[in-house]
């Protein structure tokens, strides 16, 4: 499954990049990107766990930025 989300309070291009790192490594993520100018991130992941990897991704992109969150 691929889903687009938008990113509220996303702060900074660093950031960003640190959070593709991190949300690459959880079991089932396919391809994961954010664009940081348009404040957006597509995530591709197995369909059966999505809910679960999106979860997890909310997560790991709280601790690195906490303000931010996925709409």
């Amino acid at each position: 499954m691929k889903k687009k989300f938008k990113m509220k309070n996303l702060g900074c291009a660093h950031c960003a990049e640190k959070m593709v790192d991190v949300i690459q490594k959880i079991e089932g993520v396919q391809d994961v990107s954010i664009n940081f100018v348009l404040q957006k991130m597509t995530l591709t992941a197995d369909d059966n766990r999505f809910d679960q990897i999106v979860e997890e991704a909310k997560k790991a992109i709280s601790k690195i930025e906490p303000d931010c969150t996925l709409a």
